[in-house]
């Protein structure tokens, strides 16, 4: 938690960590009070929940996730599910009182499902809202330049403003931080482009802009050429370059150090030389994090 100003969302309360995942697989709900609270403790503003499937399939155990997280921890809520019918039934239960009257989050709405939207006529709620893709048409399209990341970001917060009344304050844009170790078509460094753009645009002064800065370093080895983590090591490089260009939010685990590297950083260094790159290049800037 060291010299950061960032709003985390503690994101551990998701079956993609084994741990939790096996805490859903066997209903244990003093268990999952047990993560809760310990990413409250390390500094967590929100906490995400994601039961996966078995929230389509179980909709009282969903229920009883909620009620048994709030009875823990007195953190609003983000609820993950691309689905309208489930975030319905998470902001029914949702109780803001115990949230001392903050608002939970609906994450994450897309403009290929703008049908989520109606779960605010539920609550009030902030919103997150996914711009890797676009509507064109009645097809889902791939954004794989920033420009088409701004204009999506920017034609879903009037829609948002026109037809839910939202505060920008209430808006949440999730730029979708891509895998590292893969990327040879340029995806971090649209990214950083996209927090560059949204941050700098006038018509979108007051949102908020995030990242799922967990996947960023999948697929990674352990430890960089210097023996320090790796994988923490990008997350916070890429901090490093996105939180001066806007981002002010991320989807982490609280007790992680996402502090910003120094200049003369020999992650950072190489950071930036992977994501200059394109092709072979980048894989090979990358390699040079963790190979001598």
């Amino acid at each position: 938690m060291t010299g950061r100003l960032l709003t985390i969302i503690g994101e551990r309360i998701n079956p993609g960590f084994r741990s939790s995942k096996e805490l859903f697989e066997k209903s244990d709900i003093p268990g999952i009070q047990r993560v809760a609270v310990r990413q409250a403790e390390a500094g967590a503003s929100y906490l995400n929940v994601n039961i996966g499937t078995r929230a389509l399939e179980d909709a009282a155990f969903m229920r009883e996730v909620i009620g048994a997280i709030q009875e823990a921890v007195d953190l609003p809520l983000s609820f993950d599910f691309p689905n309208l019918e489930v975030q319905v039934s998470c902001l029914e239960v949702f109780d803001a009182a115990r949230a001392r009257d903050r608002k939970p989050i609906i994450n994450s709405v897309a403009e290929t499902r703008w049908s989520m939207t109606d779960a605010l006529s539920i609550r009030p709620a902030k919103v997150i809202l996914m711009v890797s893709e676009r509507l064109d048409g009645e097809a889902a399209v791939p954004n794989t330049t920033a420009a088409e990341v701004l204009d999506t970001s920017q034609r879903m917060v009037r829609r948002l403003i026109a037809e839910r009344g939202l505060a920008m304050d209430d808006i949440i844009i999730d730029v979708s931080i891509s895998m590292l170790a893969t990327d040879r078509s340029g995806g971090t460094r649209m990214a950083l482009d996209a927090v560059r753009l949204i941050g700098s645009d006038p018509e979108l002064t007051g949102v908020h802009i995030m990242g799922g800065i967990s996947n960023i370093g999948m697929g990674l080895p352990a430890k960089a050429v210097d023996g320090t983590a790796l994988k923490n090591g990008v997350e916070r490089a890429f901090i490093t370059l996105a939180q001066p260009l806007g981002l002010d939010t991320i989807l982490a685990t609280p007790w992680e150090n996402y502090g910003p590297l120094s200049e003369d950083s020999a992650v950072l260094t190489t950071f930036r030389d992977a994501v200059a790159a394109s092709g072979m290049d980048a894989l090979q800037a990358v390699r040079r994090l963790y190979r001598a």
